[in-house]
């Protein structure tokens, strides 16, 4: 039999590939989005280069990291940072990376912050949480503060979540929540805090305050208990370790609440000394060494 031969139109021919023009690095690594990334950056010309800052929170497998960033045409600048694993030093030992730790982490980053450019004792941010959205209009400006200074304005920043999606009731939201609470101005609303309901556009601010603090972590201890002791022991082994109970949760959030706002600065770091004792032996020695060792066998 006789194969006829297709014709083929080649679409990607050599002068396509001289021009192929490739994405950003962190494009292609899914590490940035760039269409995002323009918005929460780009200032208006008039601004006198005056930097938009951006809040941004990360989660990795262990802890939460919440730092307020501002970008120049050489790259980004840290105003200031903090991680839940500072936590320890104001009483939480254990669950640092829940909806919970992530608020504790964003009330101190914005008591760090505001400590440092001298607005602290002015914006004190909300000491009763409720799980309310605060919000004031002067002018034609809405402020996401409960008063506004008349010769200071309060520090503005705008959430950056990366490529994380932003689900209803997503942990992002608990360190966005905590930085308000602490006295940032922080556009938000109540659409994405847990205790939103989509279809009946109503917001249960009282389940957003159990979730702060940690009263969903509580339910599941006590389900756990019950249900499986075997489970329980294992899995909230690091609770019992420090004796915590599922009663006694919303009282230690709220201490940790209240020292981190007494003292919310950052804490000494250890002088780095090598151990010059420790000398690396030599490629020939080591290899000498094991020559000497097969001779021996």
């Amino acid at each position: 039999k006789l194969f006829k031969m297709v014709f083929v139109r080649v679409t990607k021919s050599k002068a396509y590939y001289k021009r192929f023009q490739v994405k950003f690095r962190r494009r292609r690594e899914g590490r940035t989005d760039y269409r995002q990334r323009k918005r929460l950056c780009c200032q208006a010309k008039n601004k006198y280069q005056s930097p938009k800052y951006r809040i941004v929170v990360r989660f990795t497998n262990r802890q939460v990291i919440c730092q307020i960033v501002y970008s120049l045409i050489d790259g980004d600048r840290v105003l200031t940072s903090a991680s839940s694993n500072e936590l320890p030093r104001y009483g939480l030992e254990v669950g640092l990376k829940n909806y919970a730790a992530a608020y504790c982490t964003g009330l101190l980053c914005a008591r760090r912050l505001l400590q440092k450019v001298g607005l602290d004792d002015v914006y004190e941010g909300n000491d009763e949480v409720d799980g309310n959205v605060v919000s004031t209009t002067v002018g034609k400006t809405t402020y996401y503060v409960d008063e506004v200074d008349e010769d200071k304005r309060p520090f503005r920043a705008l959430l950056d979540v990366g490529c994380k999606t932003t689900s209803t009731g997503c942990r992002i939201f608990g360190a966005l929540k905590g930085a308000a609470d602490g006295g940032l101005d922080i556009p938000h609303s109540e659409k994405r805090f847990p205790g939103y309901d989509r279809d009946s556009k109503e917001y249960d601010a009282d389940m957003h305050r159990e979730r702060i603090f940690g009263g969903h972590v509580g339910e599941y201890m006590e389900y756990l208990e019950e249900e499986d002791n075997t489970k329980y022991q294992q899995q909230f082994a690091s609770y019992l370790a420090e004796d915590i109970e599922a009663d006694g949760l919303e009282e230690l959030y709220e201490g940790v609440h209240e020292k981190i706002r007494e003292d919310p600065s950052p804490s000494e770091k250890n002088a780095f000394t090598p151990d010059k004792s420790f000398k690396r032996k030599a490629k020939k020695d080591i290899k000498n060494a094991e020559l000497e060792e097969d001779d021996d066998e």
